[in-house]
């Protein structure tokens, strides 16, 4: 297993590991009529916008997994801002006039493209970096994902950063599980459909 730094064509898998881990971490491509929109949101912007801090892993059959984030969530979500969503909006119409219980899947993540969410304020001020790893379902079970977060957090160690937050699914039991095994705890932000979790970079070992 090879670990290396995102190149440009590696875009293409990326989107279709998004879209296979998008159910809770199960596969979503049932789900949505629009495969790439789910790497629109959650990949592909921190390959394209912050490269430094995003990686991947390939086996013989290609990329295996990826692990992308940043140091500065606020200062990414303002980037997201000006170089990333416009394009998206001016392609995906904004479902907000519509009911919420009406919206299929690929509105709701148009709803996200239109008006992003943003992490809770103690979260960010706590743990200002954040991250997204994801694995195809070939690779899980085999240590990569443990792998690919030491090399990440390796890299953003080195780049200043000192706490990281996740936000997880509710319903991902096996990513909750993951999660906490690897140092991140739960944080009293969390409501809802999304726990967020932090670890210092100082802390617990992987």
């Amino acid at each position: 297993m090879l670990l290396r730094a995102i190149q440009s064509d590696d875009l293409d898998p990326i989107y279709e590991i998004s879209l296979a881990t998008g159910h809770a971490g199960g596969d979503a491509s049932g789900l949505y009529r629009d495969r790439r929109l789910l790497g629109h949101i959650y990949s592909a912007p921190y390959a394209r916008l912050a490269p430094e801090l995003a990686f991947v892993a390939d086996d013989e059959e290609g990329i295996a997994g990826y692990v992308v984030g940043v140091g500065d969530t606020r200062s990414f979500e303002a980037l997201l801002e000006r170089q990333w969503w416009p394009h998206l909006r001016a392609i995906y119409p904004d479902p907000s006039g519509k009911p919420l219980e009406t919206l299929t899947p690929d509105e709701r993540r148009a709803l996200t493209i239109h008006h992003p969410p943003q992490a809770p304020a103690d979260v960010v001020r706590a743990f200002p970096a954040h991250l997204h790893l994801n694995l195809a379902p070939r690779a899980q079970g085999r240590g990569l994902g443990t792998a690919l977060l030491a090399h990440w957090l390796a890299a953003a160690s080195a780049k200043g950063v000192d706490a990281v937050h996740i936000g997880v699914n509710a319903a991902n039991a096996n990513g909750l599980r993951f999660w906490t095994r690897r140092g991140f705890a739960p944080l009293e932000a969390s409501a809802g459909r999304t726990i967020w979790m932090g670890r210092r970079l100082q802390g617990p070992q992987l």
